[in-house]
C-alpha cells in the first residue's frame, strides 16, 4: 500500500484519507465500526444507507443499516472491500465508495453524533448534531 494521502479540503466536502484503504475487521455493538487496513476506523452511530451505485441513480437498491438497533448484516460484505473515495461533506454527511460500486452514505443526526473516523495518526472527524464536522488534526 502506498503512503495515505492526507486530508484535503474543498468548498463543500473534506477528502478522507482512506483510498485503497481496506477493511479487516467490522465490529457491531450499539455502533458499526469498520477497521481499515491502516489503523483507521469509521464508526456509524446513527442510521446509514449502503446501496449498489450512486443514491441519485435511477435504479439503486438502498439498505437502511440501523447500528443502534445491530440492524447491520448488509454492512458485512463490506469485509474485505477497498475503499476507492471517501468524502466527509461540511454539511455533516459521509459518502465511502468501495471498488465494487457499494456506497455507504451516512446523515447528519439532529440530535446525536451519527459516525465519526480515527486515523491515520491523530486524524478525528466528528458529524456533530445537527451537522457540520469537528476536525482535529
Amino acid at each position: 500500500m502506498d503512503a495515505p494521502m492526507e486530508l484535503a479540503e474543498l468548498e463543500d466536502r473534506w477528502l478522507l484519507p482512506y483510498r485503497d484503504m481496506q477493511v479487516i475487521e467490522i465490529r457491531v455493538s450499539y455502533q458499526l465500526t469498520l477497521l481499515l487496513d491502516s489503523g483507521a476506523q469509521v464508526n456509524l452511530e446513527t442510521e446509514a444507507v449502503l446501496s449498489n451505485g450512486s443514491l441519485c441513480a435511477p435504479d439503486v437498491v438502498m439498505t437502511r443499516l440501523v447500528p443502534e438497533h445491530q440492524e447491520v448484516a448488509p454492512a458485512l460484505a463490506l469485509f474485505g472491500e477497498t475503499i476507492l473515495s471517501s468524502v466527509a461533506f461540511k454539511s455533516g454527511a459521509l459518502r465511502l465508495v468501495f471498488h465494487t460500486g457499494t456506497h455507504l452514505n451516512a446523515r447528519p443526526d439532529p440530535r446525536y453524533e451519527a459516525w465519526s473516523a480515527h486515523g491515520p495518526g491523530g486524524l478525528c472527524l466528528v458529524c456533530q448534531p445537527g451537522g457540520g464536522l469537528a476536525i482535529w488534526r
